[in-house]
């Protein structure tokens, strides 16, 4: 009702939702399910509305573990529902514009990938005070699951990699700690990571890195050169030639390719963020539901420019071969 919904339809759970909207006939009934719950509660709503016949749009990591993200990916296909995952940081305009420059070829072969997620908000306990609802879910392991930092932010990071560099990471080791006294779950995971046209990676993400605020930033490098893109500033994207000056690249000008350009909502130098990100992931997932409401099949679509269920599922892997290493020592993992 705060949200200026009609009181008929304000329900008091998910499953009265999806009973009641299944109920209605088509054009009155809504058209997709999001779902922005923990970590724990994402699985049975997901479920629940792709068998009841919902699109879903999804907050990551994709599910409590691996074994309910395969399971979404089977319901998924057995219903012909869409599934979005918001990886928000591939919903900015820069990001899209480095993948396709990577993609084009532009540095040669990718060699090296760092990227890193710094936090600094849970370095004190904050979980212990269960008034802060965000820190208390977040550091337990009965609602986040196996992995904390790793949970949360690791797999931004990873997903951030993949998306840019185009590569899949399929080995890692990782040094994983806890380093506030008492807390159930990680709070800080140094990782090398193994790409898989032989590119080597360096990956950290950490909630205890007091005074950072969602540093996120990635450098790549190929043969020919490189780019460097933080979070911070996301509207610009710098580019390195082995034989040429430094370029620097902004949202909103003529020279950014079409993908780019079609995720950019504002004139070049006006300032462009995170809502935005959020909003290009929803509204090119609505885009997509809109054609399966017009009458075309899953297999009809061929354009879907926001992440997947397939990138869940190589999220939860990360996870637990990053979770796998740090109880071994920071033993050389493969991803399953």
């Amino acid at each position: 009702e705060q949200l200026y919904l009609s009181p008929k339809r304000a329900y008091a759970n998910y499953k009265e939702m999806i009973k009641c909207e299944s109920e209605l006939p088509e054009g009155d009934r809504m058209d997709f399910v999001a779902i922005v719950t923990p970590n724990h509660l994402h699985f049975e709503p997901a479920k629940l509305a792709m068998e009841s016949g919902f699109h879903v749009i999804c907050d990551k990591p994709i599910s409590f573990n691996t074994v309910q993200a395969i399971e979404l990916e089977n319901i998924s296909n057995e219903t012909g529902m869409e599934f979005a995952l918001t990886h928000t940081y591939t919903g900015y305009p820069m990001v899209k514009q480095a993948a396709n420059m990577v993609k084009a070829g532009k540095f040669g072969k990718i060699r090296k990938v760092v990227v890193e997620y710094p936090q600094g908000w849970l370095s004190l306990p904050l979980e212990q005070d269960k008034s802060n609802k965000q820190a208390a879910w977040r550091a337990d392991p009965s609602k986040s699951g196996k992995a904390g930092a790793v949970g949360d932010i690791g797999t931004h990071a990873a997903n951030l990699a993949e998306t840019i560099s185009g590569l899949k990471i399929v080995e890692l080791a990782a040094d994983v700690s806890k380093v506030v006294k008492g807390r159930a779950l990680d709070d800080d995971a140094n990782i090398l990571v193994r790409f898989n046209n032989g590119a080597k990676g360096v990956l950290h993400c950490s909630q205890i890195c007091a005074g950072d605020v969602n540093d996120v930033n990635i450098r790549l490098w190929g043969e020919k050169g490189g780019l460097e893109w933080h979070q911070h500033v996301p509207n610009t994207m710098t580019v390195k030639w082995l034989d040429q000056p430094d370029q620097v690249y902004r949202t909103g000008m003529g020279y950014m390719d079409s993908q780019s350009a079609a995720n950019t909502r504002t004139p070049g130098g006006h300032p462009e963020g995170y809502l935005e990100a959020f909003a290009n992931l929803y509204h090119n997932f609505i885009k997509v539901v809109r054609q399966r409401i017009s009458g075309k099949s899953f297999s009809e679509i061929k354009e879907r420019d926001f992440p997947m269920i397939q990138d869940g599922i190589r999220g939860m892997k990360f996870i637990d071969a990053v979770i796998d290493s740090g109880d071994n020592n920071a033993a050389w993992t493969i991803i399953g």
